[in-house]
């Protein structure tokens, strides 16, 4: 929310399908932090351990299932115009990979959107793209 203010953003409504992926036992580590336990962790290939109940963690498949639920609703939506969508890492790079028909774990593929940073998702015709990815 903060995020969609900071960048001017107004009339937004908040989906609770782009909330950014709950790590679950992970919550709060850095990749690096992780590996100091878990030797050669990757988060695509291994995915989270289980949690608490505030975290209990969710796998690549379901991040993917909230993903295609977001672009569920936003593409009827791009008849009108465009429409922004404010997500931040993992969760973005996931967006990104199932708007063109990928895999989630092509996600992985995609650099890790910088800070304020902007990507384009849009197609010719029926054929979705990504146009531009983490522009500063």
């Amino acid at each position: 929310m903060r995020t969609a203010e900071l960048a001017g953003l107004t009339g937004f409504r908040p989906d609770p399908d782009l909330l950014e992926w709950d790590y679950g036992g992970y919550e709060g580590l850095t990749a690096v932090q992780i590996r100091e336990t878990k030797r050669g962790w990757d988060l695509w290939r291994d995915g989270v351990v289980p949690g608490d109940a505030d975290h209990p963690g969710e796998q690549l498949r379901q991040v993917a299932a909230r993903t295609d639920a977001v672009l569920s609703r936003i593409r009827p939506l791009l008849k009108d115009g465009d429409v922004a969508v404010v997500a931040h890492g993992h969760l973005a790079r996931v967006l990104a990979v199932r708007w063109v028909g990928l895999d989630a774990s092509a996600a992985r593929l995609l650099g890790h959107p910088r800070p304020g940073s902007l990507s384009f998702l849009t197609a010719e015709g029926e054929q979705p793209f990504i146009s531009a990815w983490n522009v500063p």
